[in-house]
């Protein structure tokens, strides 16, 4: 057992585009690298270019959305941004396409034109998509093609805009800050309720998460996951004090620049409205703004929990804009910073159609033919087929890339939230940033306990078919990635250690399950004793209790469906459960609201055993309710409608026959009465958001619960919840 007195630690091209290819292979060619000498290793330097990408030729195809579109003219310009830094000794290129996707083939391509020119290593280069959803199609996805004249054309344009800023390298000052910007972007994933997830367009049953939900819908339960809203800013300035170049980095998916593309959408608007402010007049060389994105895979800028509001991606930008320009003003610059930078492949399984989806899939693409698919049907009928026939396995290419203290992480993927905070969390370099859809497109990773849960991201395409576990092995190698470049080691995931936590450590409990896990299947048990596993149906890290005694770092576990489930040995005579909830399901939605703990015999099975929980309508709707036996013959009842998306403190006190429940600290007990039925003894199993038999098992959240071997008194039980503090 641990000891009480210390808190835990816890391609082919067509003539008239290949002339225009050539003439910028002519012009790079007149641009000969020049040798770093020992003279300058002292000289931090940077450069930056804009070169436009927008297509000389239309119609062209343009992807991003389920079916086919076509563009006829440009709303605004696309570009590639670039930025050279050198440190002397180290010489990078980060490139910045406003696209939507771009496969590793295509730019593998284009780092190699930029190679033969500048001399930069193609392993230095970073390059990576904004993800506006209204550009030329440079890879098909789903029910898109490729365009390949524009495919053909662009990774020329992508070296030019390197072989530019190389050519503009000169001596830099270079900073960085982070500005955190909540508001501005969301979970577009949410939990629903039981039964209102539409079927998948395979015709098979829907399960509990839906992308993008209709705004306010009372379906609606809660986001999915945690939200990564901080902006970073990486600035650089001439030796006396001139705006060189900014490169950002957000996590916010598109937004849509109205009904018709071309359009660089919010990550253009940005580049284009901050220059505006921090260089508004012409210079030279060109200041240069880039906007990155960040790990948006489950993030828009759209909140379901409110009805929907209107707007447009130029004033969503002028917000974005607003939050940089403030933190911009107050960056502290270095006259020089060490660069480092490392790259790795990564081999990972592909999620191959089961042949029950082939069966279904394969007379719907026989129909299809050669024809484009006009439904969503056809288009994930066809991609199921297509994925059965590629390879087993995919190769990911990795990145990592120091800069000072600042910590670049570049992955190839739609990242989750919750995979860009983890990074942020443990990289050993504080900021780091993440930038996502970076050396190629493979597709969504979803954090593994979300493919039980469902969603569209899950669904087999080739888009999104990485193995499950697919985000943890690019965590660990991102990871190991950063510790290389840093030459130090990643910091270790550690719960806060919050004024509440510390009252409850003071009560000495004999196991401590404050469920701040965001991966893997443990939830560890702080006094070392009582580790329980999670279930499938959960998902993590979610905000927990508002409350300034808990830090606005506590994090909470969404129950959808499963349970922790913790083997024991009994509690003895006497026992006293604490734990803070948050329920989402409507108190009318079910006989029984939700069971969110059960202390039963490992040998009883069924749904036997203490159980506590919310009651639905077939009782006492909203109120706290025990039983420790039959419940339709006898059940305590609490006198409070709790209400719901609301957190709760609850203490159950179980002394012999003795129940008494209190909620929130009031001195007033919830519930006070007797049981028929003794206290378990022996081998014994708890479960934390449900009960035995998985009957309504809990809708909602739970975090910080702690199990003592005695009945603990009011005053105590008080003294914990002061130690939370009011809510924020």
């Amino acid at each position: 057992m641990a000891k009480h007195s210390d808190f835990p630690k816890q391609t082919g091209i067509s003539p008239a585009w290949s002339i225009a290819a050539g003439v910028v292979l002519a012009i790079c060619a007149l641009i000969v690298p020049r040798p770093i000498t020992a003279a300058e290793s002292n000289v931090f330097r940077a450069g930056a270019a804009t070169v436009d990408v927008t297509p000389p030729k239309f119609p062209v195809i343009v992807n991003g959305y389920t079916l086919e579109r076509t563009a006829a003219r440009a709303m605004d310009r696309l570009a590639a941004r670039c930025l050279v830094l050198d440190d002397g000794t180290c010489r990078v290129a980060i490139v910045v396409v406003d696209s939507c996707l771009m496969p590793r083939s295509l730019l593998d391509r284009a780092k190699e034109l930029a190679r033969q020119t500048t001399g930069i290593p193609a392993e230095r280069m970073l390059i990576s998509a904004t993800h506006t959803h209204s550009a030329p199609s440079v890879m098909a996805a789903l029910g898109s093609r490729e365009d390949p004249e524009y495919a053909a054309w662009l990774p020329g344009r992508i070296a030019e805009a390197i072989v530019q800023a190389q050519r503009r390298l000169a001596p830099a000052r270079i900073g960085w800050t982070v500005a955190p910007a909540p508001d501005l972007t969301h979970c577009r994933l949410w939990i629903r309720t039981p039964g209102s997830v539409p079927p998948t367009p395979f015709g098979e049953p829907g399960k509990r998460i839906l992308m993008t939900p209709p705004y306010a819908d009372p379906a609606n339960i809660g986001p999915a996951g945690p939200v990564d809203s901080d902006l970073t800013l990486l600035s650089l300035q001439t030796l006396d004090g001139h705006p060189l170049a900014l490169l950002a980095n957000f996590g916010m998916h598109f937004y849509g620049a109205g009904v018709e593309p071309l359009s660089a959408d919010w990550c253009g608007q940005f580049c284009e409205q901050i220059q505006t402010l921090i260089a508004p007049h012409p210079q030279e060389p060109p200041f240069v703004a880039i906007m990155s994105q960040g790990t948006s895979g489950d993030q828009h800028w759209m909140d379901f929990s409110r009805p929907a509001v209107k707007g447009d991606h130029k004033s969503y930008a002028a917000s974005v804009v607003k939050v940089a320009y403030a933190a911009f003003q107050k960056i502290r610059y270095h006259d020089w910073v060490p660069l480092a930078m490392r790259e790795r492949e990564l081999e990972l399984g592909v999620r191959m159609p089961p042949e029950s989806r082939l069966a279904w899939a394969k007379p719907i693409a026989k129909r299809l033919g050669d024809r484009l698919p006009t439904t969503r049907e056809e288009v994930y009928a066809r991609e199921q087929v297509l994925l059965s026939k590629t390879p087993p396995t995919r190769s990911l290419k990795l990145q990592a890339l120091r800069v000072g203290g600042l910590g670049i992480a570049a992955i190839p993927c739609e990242v989750y939230g919750i995979t860009g905070l983890r990074l942020k969390a443990q990289s050993p370099l504080v900021p780091t940033m993440n930038i996502e859809l970076a050396n190629g497109a493979e597709g969504y990773i979803p954090p593994p306990e979300q493919h039980a849960l469902g969603g569209y991201s899950t669904w087999e395409a080739k888009t999104s078919c990485l193995e499950k576990t697919a985000e943890s092995k690019i965590v660990e190698a991102v990871l190991e990635l950063l510790e290389e470049v840093s030459g130090s080691k990643r910091r270790p995931m550690q719960p806060p250690q919050t004024a509440y936590a510390h009252a409850i450590w003071a009560s000495r409990p004999i196991a401590y399950w404050r469920l701040q896990e965001c991966s893997g299947s443990i939830a560890v048990d702080a006094t070392g004793r009582f580790s329980g596993c999670y279930e499938e149906g959960i998902a993590r890290w979610l905000e927990g209790p508002p409350r300034a005694g808990l830090a606005p770092t506590t994090r909470a576990p969404h129950f959808a469906g499963g349970r922790v489930r913790v083997p024991g040995d009994g509690l003895g005579k006497a026992y006293t459960l604490e734990l803070w909830l948050w329920n989402g399901l409507a108190h009318d939605f079910r006989p029984v609201t939700g069971w969110f703990f059960c202390h039963r015999l490992a040998s009883q099975g069924g749904g036997g055993g203490d159980r506590l929980g919310l009651a639905g309508k077939a009782h006492a709707a909203g109120r706290l309710i025990f039983t420790s036996g039959d419940e339709s013959k006898q059940m305590l009842v609490g006198r409070t409608v709790l209400q719901v998306r609301t957190w709760h403190h609850v203490a159950l006190v179980r002394d012999g026959r003795q129940v008494v429940v209190y909620l929130d600290g009031d001195p007033t007990p919830e519930i006070s009465g007797q049981t028929d039925a003794p206290v378990a003894t022996g081998p014994t199993e708890i479960f934390l958001g449900g009960r035995g038999d998985n009957q309504f098992n809990w809708e909602g959240k739970l975090c910080e619960a702690a199990l003592f071997d005695r009945a603990l008194t009011h005053d105590e039980i008080a003294r914990h919840c002061q130690a939370a503090g009011p809510s924020r």
